[in-house]
This record gives C-alpha cells, sequence and structure tokens, in this order.
C-alpha cells in the first residue's frame, strides 16, 4: 500500500504539465507515431499548460487587488475565507485514502471501455484530485468511507459520459478532432442545459453571438483586446482606483485576453498530430470503434467567449455576494468563474449573450454551496492540519466546481428526503442533456455530408 502511495505521489509531484505530455508521448508511441512526432507534440503540451497557467496567474493577480477593492468600498463583512481551488486541492490530497483515488477512476475507465460504455480515455489524471474532493466532502458530511467513494465513482461514470456526449461540440469549437473534455466541471452543463434551452425559445438569443459574429456587429469593440480593456476599465473605475491605476489595469485585461487565444493555439498544435495518430490506430486494430482523448479544460481556450465571459462574471459574482441573503463568503481566490464559463461555452455553443446570462442566473448557486460546505470544509482543515486556520476562522470555495452535483448527493448521502428527490430530478436533466448533444452531434455529421 505504501509503496503504491509513493508512486502516486512522485507522479503528482511532477505537476499536470509534466505527467500529461509524459503521458501523451507514451500513448503517442503506442499508437505507432514516429518518436521525434511523439516527443515533440508532447512537449509542446507541456508548454501550453505552462502558458496557460502563466497567464491565468497573471489575470488573477491584476483582477483580484480590483475585487479586494471594491469589496472594501461597500463596507459588507462577510467572514468566510475564500480558499481557492489551490486550498481545496491541498486539503483533497491530505485525506488518508486519497491515494486510492487513482487505481478507481483507472478502473472504472478501462471497465467501461472495455464494455464500449464510453469512447473517452481520461489521461486528465493529475486531476483526479477533484474527485477525492467529491469524496472529501460527502465523507466529511456522512462520516462513511464507503459512500464518499460510491459518490465518486458515480462523478467518474458521469464525466465519461459527458465526455462522449460534449466531443462533437467541443470539436467544433476548437477545431481539434478526436479529444474532448474529461474536467468534472462539465457536470455543471447538466444543469445549465434546461436554462439554456428556455433562452432559446427567445427569437433574439438564438442568433449567432460568438466573437466572430460580435465583429460583423460591432467591429473594433469585439476584439479581445479592445473588449478586455473595457471591461478591465469598467473594473478598475468601479473599484475607485485611481486613472494611471485604471489604465493599467484596462491594459492587463487587454493583454490577457489576447494573449489566451494565442497560447491555445499551441493545444491544436500538439493535439492535432497525436489525435490523427490515435484515430488511424484505432482504425487498423479496432474497426468500428472511435477513440477520444479525455484532456483538462485549457484545449478550450482558444475561445475568446469564455474569457470575456469570465471577466463580466467578476463584478457579477461580487455583487451577488453583497446582496444574496445567507451568504457567507466574499470571493477572491476563486474570483475568476471558469468551472461556470467553460460549461456555458459547451452548452450555448459558444453565444456570448446567452453565456452571460446563464452566469447571472446560476451564479448565485456556487455562492450558496460554497457557504453550505463551508462547515464541512473548515472542520476537515482542522481536523487534517493541511490548511491553517486562525480560531473562529472558516474556508471554502467561493467558485466551488460543480456544485448543484455536489450539494444533491451530500444531501442524498445524509440520507435526506429532499436530497433524494433531487437526486431522480438531476438524473432527469442528465438524461435530457444527453438527448440534447446526441442530437447536436447528428445535426454536425449531417452538416459534414452536405
Amino acid at each position: 500500500m505504501d509503496s503504491l502511495q509513493n508512486v502516486i505521489q512522485f507522479v503528482l509531484n511532477l505537476g499536470a504539465a509534466v505527467f500529461v505530455p509524459a503521458l501523451m508521448i507514451i500513448i503517442g508511441l503506442i499508437v505507432r507515431m514516429k518518436a521525434r512526432d511523439a516527443f515533440s507534440a508532447g512537449i509542446i503540451l507541456g508548454v501550453a499548460f505552462l502558458g496557460m497557467n502563466i497567464v491565468i496567474g497573471f489575470m488573477i493577480e491584476a483582477l483580484t487587488p480590483a475585487a479586494q477593492s471594491l469589496a472594501e468600498r461597500t463596507g459588507i463583512g462577510l467572514t468566510i475565507l475564500d480558499g481557492g481551488w489551490t486550498s481545496m486541492a491541498t486539503l483533497a490530497w491530505a485525506w488518508p485514502l486519497a491515494f486510492l483515488m487513482f487505481p478507481v477512476q483507472l478502473g472504472i475507465n478501462a471497465l467501461m471501455l472495455i464494455l464500449n460504455r464510453t469512447k473517452t480515455l481520461n489521461v486528465d489524471l493529475w486531476n483526479v484530485w477533484g474527485k477525492i474532493l467529491t469524496a472529501v466532502l460527502i465523507y466529511g458530511v456522512t462520516q462513511n468511507y464507503y459512500l464518499a467513494f460510491l459518490v465518486a465513482g458515480i462523478q467518474i461514470v458521469v464525466e465519461l459520459l459527458l465526455s462522449d456526449a460534449n466531443q462533437r461540440q467541443i470539436q467544433e469549437l476548437n477545431g481539434i478532432p478526436g479529444v474532448t473534455v474529461s474536467h468534472g466541471m462539465m457536470i455543471f452543463c447538466v444543469f445549465l442545459m434546461p436554462f439554456d434551452w428556455l433562452l432559446k425559445k427567445i427569437p433574439v438569443l438564438r442568433k449567432d453571438m460568438d466573437a466572430n459574429a460580435l465583429k460583423e456587429k460591432i467591429g473594433i469593440f469585439a476584439e479581445n483586446h479592445v473588449m478586455g480593456f473595457i471591461i478591465g476599465g469598467l473594473l478598475g473605475i468601479a473599484a475607485g482606483y485611481d486613472v494611471p491605476k485604471i489604465l493599467m489595469l484596462a491594459m492587463q485585461s487587454a493583454a490577457a485576453l489576447t494573449l489566451f487565444p494565442m497560447v491555445a493555439k499551441l493545444f491544436m498544435q500538439a493535439l492535432s498530430p497525436l489525435s490523427d495518430g490515435i484515430s488511424e490506430f484505432m482504425k487498423k486494430k479496432f474497426k468500428n470503434r472511435e477513440l477520444f482523448i479525455g484532456l483538462d479544460w485549457p484545449i478550450l481556450a482558444g475561445c475568446s467567449e469564455v474569457w470575456v465571459a469570465v471577466v463580466i462574471m467578476v463584478p457579477v459574482t461580487l455583487l451577488f455576494s453583497f446582496i444574496l441573503p445567507g451568504n457567507g463568503v466574499l470571493p477572491f481566490a476563486g474570483i475568476l468563474n471558469i468551472s461556470l464559463c467553460a460549461p456555458a461555452l459547451v452548452v450555448t455553443g459558444g453565444n456570448l449573450l446567452r453565456m452571460t446570462i446563464l452566469g447571472i442566473i446560476t451564479t448565485p448557486v456556487f455562492l450558496y454551496v460554497a457557504t453550505f460546505f463551508a462547515d464541512t470544509i473548515t472542520k476537515l482543515a482542522r481536523s487534517t492540519g493541511a490548511i491553517s486556520l486562525k480560531p473562529g476562522q472558516e474556508i471554502t470555495w467561493s467558485t466551488l466546481e460543480y456544485p448543484v452535483f455536489r450539494f444533491i448527493m451530500a444531501e442524498a448521502t445524509k440520507p435526506t428526503v429532499i436530497g433524494l428527490v433531487l437526486v431522480v430530478g438531476w438524473l432527469i436533466l442528465l438524461i435530457f442533456y444527453l438527448k440534447v448533444m446526441k442530437k447536436r452531434t447528428r445535426q454536425f455529421e449531417e452538416a459534414d455530408v452536405k
């Protein structure tokens, strides 16, 4: 057992930017790619991950002080600390049984592939910590290890089902065949879909409203750098900055929104040859079988709509944190709500207007669920010693990924009547989502034939 834990810890210490490319190189060699091509693609993939992390870090560093300044101007007293995803990952890995989630994920994925219940090989193993965090939250509520792993196992299955369902829409968005997003944040798509279905009943919201369509309508104001400059400037004004600081924040936002698509092109450069190699291998070895490679969400980072929506949601999230009765968390470390905007991109197919409306509708869910789990997370932090807290201080994650799924599963495993009812309702929404995405895939395939 200790040997397995040591191996897993070694892998984790490599980090996603080393581990995932290394895994992709191995897969490339297995599917008979030329060694030089496999190594080149793997290294570029690592560069892409590092580049994306650098730009996201730059964006957080620029926007967080503005958010803090805006919060201070309101005088609102919210006491729960927002630890962001890094604190939650630390807490997850401090759980004594965390290392067992690796074989659980690999085993379920392998079994579903063998039984032809999924087309996705999830190589985003670094983000297994998301499943661990789910198990940790369930254990914190129930004190039951079996229920914790059961819910984590259900999450793994759902992730694979959604990876299959979303693949063609993701291909339309990023232009890379054979890859999909297997990150758990896509579970939030299930909750977003009925709202988007209703919004599409409004004629004006059915029109093309992605970045390219906006450029045709409003010209230069839809360019990434200009939108970033305007949004950053407005946030600086709201934060009470002086003119030099406003202009600097505007320029920093412009830089971030300009750099994201540039870095994202590296994912296409790395993944296209790997996708081609895997496709050829599957055709030769397994006729009539298709294999998708499941990766982290940054393969969608080339879509400008994600970043515009992310920046727009910063003041929206702060405003809701001030006015929502019962909310106890002030968003800082989790202020960039990618776990909302990336799923919204997939659900809407890149319609920026509907993405923004969906963000406004569902942002309160993140804050309320973050507040709901604050007591559980704080107790776990103190019991494990993974996160240092002052006496009386509480901690949570303001933009906790797939909050609806985690809340429902926590209620169902207590168990409560409302939790069990919500599980049934959520399963109905999952079936609805899978049917909608299957229909959307057929429409894309019919368009290809024409």
